[in-house]
């Protein structure tokens, strides 16, 4: 409410400045005064640009000053910290170049301003004030973007065998943390396995996982759903219900028949035994568990818009593109606990986000993230396959 009552204050304040300007204006034109540019003009321009430049150098001290602490802490990631080199080489030239010239240019507007004892010298052209200018931009971004790409080859290189494998998997407006088994291979999925059913809820599979217990689900589900509707247009005596119930029928005699065909050809490859130790997360009842110092390989996908899983303590960011798969490889290098003790807040957790405006609750697409000791992670995980197996 503060911050929103000072931006009113500062419109207004912009308006009633402008509406004087207005009225200086029209007062003149009104008194017959020639709109010309004078000495005594030149000069209040001058000294208004010298008090203006003093007041953007000393804001820009004290924006610094009060706002800086709310920027990213240390990276929590291997990889974050070359990341944040690259961050601050790049930030901290622009800095060293905006305070070094932005005074300089406010200084020479007061001191060079207009006066008609005064004459300007034109230079047409001059070669080496040329190459001059030209040169050190095209050095100093070169030497930039050079390491820009060796970082980010660095970031993007191909993850170890043994980095564990974990799928995040984004759909309006939530999470879901899908872990691979034993055998650390996450099973196949994919959208024509969907399954939505209220009256069959067991049956369900929102990330259209092929397995061989998802699949016999399915096909159950929509049988029984078939045998309903063909009980249902046996006792209907009105032609146009029984013509709906006809169609709805056809449909779901089509749908049975494709889950049948997906389950075979699954069958054939060897898929439907892959995904039956997969373990899932739901971002409504559980948070993203990781294991400290171990290779993570983030495997995106989304149902329906594109989203972003961002994690920004780990200097993480990726697309999830609906119909492709992406991915991300990380290390994490702090522990939750180890992060709060930095920090000095007992509070803090790690998070996930989504980073792209998905829809009307996009800023409610979050999703817990606790990073743990190796041993803690394994008895996690034990408690995990322990619960999957009970259900």
């Amino acid at each position: 409410m503060d911050f929103i009552l000072k931006g009113i204050i500062f419109l207004l304040v912009s308006f009633i400045i402008f509406q004087l300007i207005r009225v200086v204006e029209l007062s003149s034109k009104l008194s017959g005064e020639k709109d010309e540019i004078s000495d005594k003009s030149n000069n209040i321009n001058g000294w208004i640009s010298l008090i203006y430049g003093v007041g953007y150098m000393l804001f820009f001290y004290f924006q610094v000053k009060w706002w800086n602490k709310l920027t990213l802490q240390a990276p929590a990631s291997e990889h974050g910290v070359p990341i944040d080199k690259l961050w601050d080489t790049t930030m901290g030239l622009i800095l060293v170049v905006c305070l070094l010239l932005q005074p300089i240019l406010f200084f020479f507007i007061w001191k060079y301003r207009g006066n008609k004892k005064r004459k300007a010298s034109f230079i047409t052209h001059n070669n080496k004030l040329e190459i001059f200018w030209t040169a050190i931009p095209t050095v100093v971004l070169s030497v930039l973007i050079f390491f820009g790409l060796s970082v980010w080859a660095d970031v993007t290189k191909k993850p170890s065998e043994d980095a564990l494998v974990i799928e995040l998997y984004a759909r309006q407006f939530d999470w879901t943390a899908r872990y691979a088994g034993s055998d650390n291979i996450l099973g196949a999925a994919h959208v024509s396995a969907i399954h939505e059913d209220i009256d069959e809820p067991s049956a369900n599979n929102p990330l259209g996982l092929i397995t061989k217990s998802t699949m016999s689900k399915q096909i159950q589900a929509i049988t029984n759903t078939i045998r309903k509707d063909s009980l249902k247009l046996e006792s209907e005596f009105n032609i146009a219900s029984k013509k709906k119930i006809e169609s709805i029928l056809a449909k779901n005699v089509e749908r049975r028949q494709r889950y049948i065909s997906n389950f075979v050809s699954a069958d054939e490859k060897g898929l439907l035994e892959q995904g039956e130790d997969d373990i899932l997360i739901p971002s409504g009842s559980g948070k993203l568990v990781l294991p400290v110092n171990k290779e993570i390989v983030l495997k995106l996908r989304s149902q329906d818009v594109i989203h972003s899983a961002y994690m920004p303590h780990f200097r993480v960011q990726m697309n999830c593109v609906p119909g492709l798969s992406t991915q991300f490889a990380f290390t994490p290098i702090m522990t939750t606990k180890e992060y709060q003790e930095y920090l000095k807040d007992t509070t803090f957790t790690y998070i996930l986000l989504c980073n792209k405006i998905c829809g009307n609750s996009h800023y409610n697409m979050y999703m817990e993230v606790e990073v743990k000791s190796e041993e803690d992670y394994q008895i996690w995980l034990s408690d995990q396959t322990e619960t999957k197996n009970k259900n």
